[in-house]
Formats: structure tokens, sequence, C-alpha cells
């Protein structure tokens, strides 16, 4: 089954259980689906039928956002809201590929620079668009960046 498929039977499932904080993370998602949806179709209203690939980058950016606003209402004492926001990431990360170890992606980093034969820092560009291309969604590209800038340093 495809990642839509699975969020409109989770969300069918939600519904059914009464479970309605997960029903309303799903809702989010599917909120944002349809957005993104919307301005693929253009003016024309053609297209508009996202891929697999777009929908893992619509819930990556969904948890990156939750993590920084989970961070914030930690800061500010909010620790209920925290809460809320950690809920949601686990909702959102069941529809994600499952995230690389630090070992995982050190080997990732190293193999994408072997195979494009980067040898300085100008070669960061392609090596990070690499390993979007291969690993969206699947690690942290915050870090990883750091990771490739000190194997290209070094």
């Amino acid at each position: 089954m495809d990642l839509r498929g699975r969020l409109q039977a989770a969300t069918k499932e939600a519904m059914k259980a009464r479970a309605s904080e997960r029903l309303s993370t799903l809702r989010l998602i599917g909120a944002a689906v349809k957005d993104r949806e919307i301005a693929a179709r253009g003016t024309d209203g053609d297209g508009g039928e996202l891929a697999d690939t777009d929908l893992i980058a619509i819930l990556s950016k969904m948890v990156k956002q939750r993590q920084e606003s989970a961070k914030a209402y930690e800061e500010g004492g909010r620790l209920e809201l925290a809460q809320q926001e950690e809920g949601e990431i686990s909702v959102i990360q069941e529809f994600l590929p499952r995230q690389l170890s630090d070992d995982e992606a050190a080997a990732a980093v190293d193999e994408v620079i072997a195979q494009l034969e980067a040898g300085s820092i100008r070669d960061m560009g392609r090596v990070m668009a690499e390993l979007r291309n291969r690993y969206a969604g699947q690690m942290d590209f915050g870090s990883v960046g750091a990771m490739v800038k000190a194997r290209l340093l070094g």
C-alpha cells in the first residue's frame, strides 16, 4: 500500500477507535497534503497528484516544525504543550521511513563521497544533493551536513 493509502486507512481507523488526538494529527497531515496538491495543480488545473517522495518531504517538514515548537514550549515552561507536540511527532513518524543510525548515516556519507569522488569542500553541494536523493526522510540533514563538511575538510 502506498503512503497515501496508509494515511487514509489510519485516519479511518482512528475515527472508528475514537482516538481524537491521533485523528487530529492525521487530519493535519491530510490538510498539508491537500494544500501541496492544490499548489502543485497550478492555474491550469492539471496534475496535483503527489508522489511518495513528496509526501515524505511534507511529513519530514511537519516533524521538524513540531520539534522546534516542542523545544520552544519546554523553554517557556509549557510542558503540556510540549508533550502534545511530541505526541504529534510520534504519529507523523509512523509514516516516515526508518531513520538511519549515526553509524549508518556515516557509512552512507562515506559511500556517496567515494562514488562522487568528492575531494574538497567545493563538492559539498553535490554530496548533499545525492544524499537527499537517496535518503530523503531517513536522516537529519542538519547533522549530516556537518559530517560531510568534516569528511571533505579532513
